[in-house]
């Protein structure tokens, strides 16, 4: 009986080649687009997932401030120190600090640079690295040790094993022993390092680091065996007040520490009032929606195709019923066919998935390898492949073993008003995911091109950021002197922090006359005389610092530039000259800035003071460059440098390239959302074309009495036009609040946005008729140039 049923099934999917080539590949289109983005979601929730204990915390903190709540993973550096020794239920508990910055290695006359970090002696007890040589108890148990991965041990000395119990030099400043040395750390962890030096020497170079008001490193702790993390929480809530003196933090200003679970950090980046509210999360589960509505598209796309080629079975059903066919053995035969279509379809969605992955990977930024080795993975898609031909087949299996076999062999087959209104259903909930999708990638499209053009109040254009290594900080003086006058170099100045990047904060600031209940935290970053020109700054009042006033070099006397946004919370009607105390001195305002962006439009503009740092040794050299001369500028650069710092090697990036990284996740989905957009529409085609060719035949007779009486051809096509404009306008109005809601949810991430305006859904309901009329037209002249002899003939 089931080689009955395949020899059927072939029959039938070999007789329309056409018919089944299109129900094949569009359900292999849909099922490819919801694998690739189950494989992205996957590699996305595996993101920290390697560690064996999963009672590790980072320790997060929020500070409450005038108007304002800002959450960070940074903390103070004696945080990890001071947690484990007051707290009992903490039994490991560690400083983290990524700078993410190449790092000069040397071994004898090699010099390779690597990303590194720094942590406390607990970090391998808590972490589960592999550790291929040495032991977690003491691989940092020293101030000089050091542990680096098996690629930084192969790259200096060959093998793991020779490597343990060597000396490593870092930047040309020190020698470190390796006590360890570690697995490659696994593509799927959020921090990538190829070493870890022993945090006392990071505390020893950074003297700030004691000052429990400075907040830099990550904090994780693992807590003991049946310790409640919620008991915890509550216990270090305000762990930190008591360590901040008052004098410099203003009072009533207010710190919080909380714990978030380690591997959650990832997707769960987005704090509100101090508690996580979204992140990467939030696009997880838009994709993971988007993958689960492009399925269902193409499986209303099989049902409708099916149900078109209805009649040209239902002969088949009736001589069937006639000689004894019971409807479980028809409904059998019928999920039989789609479970047939839908293998290949497999097999075509399999085909996609490896062909389009590399481009998937260069559009997300990932490393995704088809599984082919995972036994867990070809069960899913089995579980997938049984499910989507189940969904697909179970309506045509129903509707077409339903038939009566009297009416049927008779030539009287028709359908009810319910069975065309189902249809029409499934094309409309299918345009109005459709519509959905456009409008989304319209806005989204919308908000990034917003983003990236917005005047975010200073030139990002043109301007090369060059990080202090070595000395550069003390040569910059000769730096900026043989860059001066260079082709292709406009001006050179120096910068604390690099644009788009200042995250540093003060937080003790005061004046004269300061409401008690006001609180201000304020970011701070240092600059060189040239900074304001170099960034296109605008003055609102008084001056910037500038080398005809002596009294801007003073450290402990400061003079200070502050931005609009603070000049209104001070108060003052006129700032210039005020005091203002600033990290324990007090500092004379010499200027007010007009706003502009130091971070992202997610975030908005901060209160900013402004610090004379011409004779910085740390921070960053800012190159303004002409147009179209940049490359001759970094060839010039890189030249100097290496004449300065021979030992380093020469790094840059370009200010504009690093603005754009702050919205790495929006650009990702936007590429995606348009892709899939265009998918999901061309899918949705493929079911109304089902849906016209069922019109067609059911109104085959209508139209040839139509042509009979004088209907022209196109009077034919425009009354099949009008069904299917009805449908698309009908999805337009069920998707417009839709869209409305699930946008205007997303566009609440940013402080600074569009505003989604009513021609974005008129666009995307014109859209896709457009992309209907166009889908089914070819069909709808078919029918009515059919001759209508044929058409009023009995069968």
């Amino acid at each position: 009986m089931l080689k009955n049923y395949f020899k059927t099934a072939w029959r039938n999917l070999t007789r329309n080649k056409a018919f089944s080539f299109i129900n094949i590949f569009g359900l292999g289109l849909g099922m490819a687009c919801s694998l690739l983005i189950f494989l992205w979601v996957r590699d996305e929730r595996s993101v920290d997932l390697f560690n064996a204990h999963k009672d590790i915390y980072d320790v997060y903190e929020t500070v409450f401030s005038e108007g304002r709540t800002e959450t960070s993973a940074a903390a103070p550096g004696m945080l990890a120190v001071e947690l484990k020794r007051t707290v009992p239920d903490i039994e490991y508990a560690s400083a983290f600090w990524n700078d993410n910055a190449e790092t000069l290695l040397t071994v004898g006359n090699k010099d390779i640079s690597m990303n590194g970090s720094h942590a406390d002696s607990d970090f391998f007890k808590m972490f589960s690295y592999p550790l291929l040589q040495g032991t977690a108890q003491s691989a940092l148990a020293g101030p000089d040790d050091m542990a680096v991965s098996r690629r930084l041990a192969e790259a200096f000395f060959g093998s793991s094993a020779a490597a343990f119990g060597k000396t490593l030099r870092v930047n040309n400043q020190r020698d470190f022993k390796i006590n360890a040395v570690f697995e490659n750390v696994p593509a799927n962890a959020s921090q990538q390092f190829d070493f870890v030096i022993n945090w006392a020497d990071e505390l020893k170079t950074v003297g700030w680091l004691y000052d429990w008001i400075n907040r830099s490193p990550s904090t994780f702790v693992r807590l003991k065996p049946g310790a409640d993390p919620v008991k915890v929480a509550a216990r270090i809530k305000n762990f930190v007040m008591p360590y901040i003196a008052s004098a410099h933090y203003g009072a009533g200003n207010r710190v919080e520490l909380g714990l978030q679970r380690y591997e959650e950090m990832y997707l769960h980046s987005t704090f509100k009032n101090g508690a996580p509210a979204g992140g990467r999360i939030e696009y997880v589960r838009l994709l993971s929606l988007v993958a689960l509505f492009i399925l269902l598209i193409a499986c209303i796309n099989f049902m409708n195709l099916a149900t078109a080629r209805s009649v040209k079975r239902a002969k088949e059903v009736g001589i069937r019923k006639a000689v004894g066919a019971l409807r479980l053995r028809l409904i059998v035969q019928f999920i039989g066919e789609a479970m047939l279509l839908t293998f290949f379809a497999g097999i075509v969605c399999l085909a996609l998935v490896i062909l389009v992955l590399p481009y998937f990977n260069a559009i997300t930024g990932k490393q995704i390898i088809f599984p082919f080795a995972s036994p867990s993975f070809w069960i899913g898609i089995a579980f997938l492949l049984c499910l989507t031909g189940l969904v697909a087949g179970s309506y045509p299996a129903l509707f077409l073993s339903s038939l009566n076999p009297v009416r049927v062999l008779k030539g009287a087959l028709t359908f009810g008003p319910g069975a065309l209104l189902f249809r029409k259903g499934l094309v409309v909930f299918q345009f109005v995911l459709s519509i959905v999708m456009i409008t989304g990638t319209i806005v989204i499209s919308r908000q990034i091109h917003y983003v990236q053009t917005a005047n975010l109040g200073f030139d990002k254009d043109n301007l090369v950021c060059i990080p202090f290594r070595g000395e550069l900080g003390h040569r910059y003086q000769v730096f900026k002197q043989q860059l001066a006058g260079m082709p292709g170099i406009k001006a050179v100045g120096i910068t604390a922090q690099a644009p788009s990047h200042i995250g540093a904060h003060v937080y003790d600031l005061d004046w004269a006359g300061r409401n008690p209940d006001t609180k201000v935290i304020s970011l701070h970053n240092g600059i060189g005389y040239d900074y304001p020109q170099m960034m296109g700054l605008q003055l609102v009042k008084g001056r910037f610092f500038s080398r005809a006033y002596p009294s801007d070099t003073s450290h402990s006397n400061p003079n200070l530039v502050i931005n609009e946004t603070l000049a209104k919370m001070i108060g003052f009607k006129d700032p210039l000259g005020q005091r203002l105390r600033y990290f324990g001195s007090m500092g004379t305002i010499i200027g007010v800035v007009k706003d502009f962006h130091l971070k992202s439009l997610h975030d908005p503009i901060e209160p900013v003071v402004l610090y004379w740092g011409e004779d910085l040794d740390h921070g960053f050299v800012l190159v303004k460059t002409g147009a179209g001369k940049t490359q001759q500028a970094i060839a010039d650069m890189e030249r100097v440098f290496k004449q300065l710092e021979p030992k380093f090697p020469f790094r840059y990036f370009f200010a504009d390239e690093e603005y754009q990284k702050l919205y790495n996740s929006e650009l990702t989905v936007s590429k995606l959302s348009d892709s899939f957009s265009f998918l999901a529409i061309f899918i949705s085609c493929l079911g109304l074309l089902g849906l016209t060719m069922f019109t067609a035949e059911q109104r085959r007779k209508e139209i040839g009495v139509r042509k009979v009486i004088g209907a022209s051809v196109g009077d034919i096509v425009v009354l099949l036009f009008q069904d299917i404009i009805k449908l698309v306008a009908i999805s337009t109005v069920i998707a417009t609040p839709l869209a409305w809601l699930v946008m205007n949810d997303w566009l609440q991430n940013f402080a600074y946005r569009i505003t989604v305006s009513w021609w974005i859904f008129l666009v995307a309901g014109l859209v896709a008729v457009a992309i209907a009329l166009g889908t089914i037209s070819w069909q709808a002249i078919k029918a009515a140039l059919a001759n209508p002899v044929k058409s009023l003939k009995t069968e």
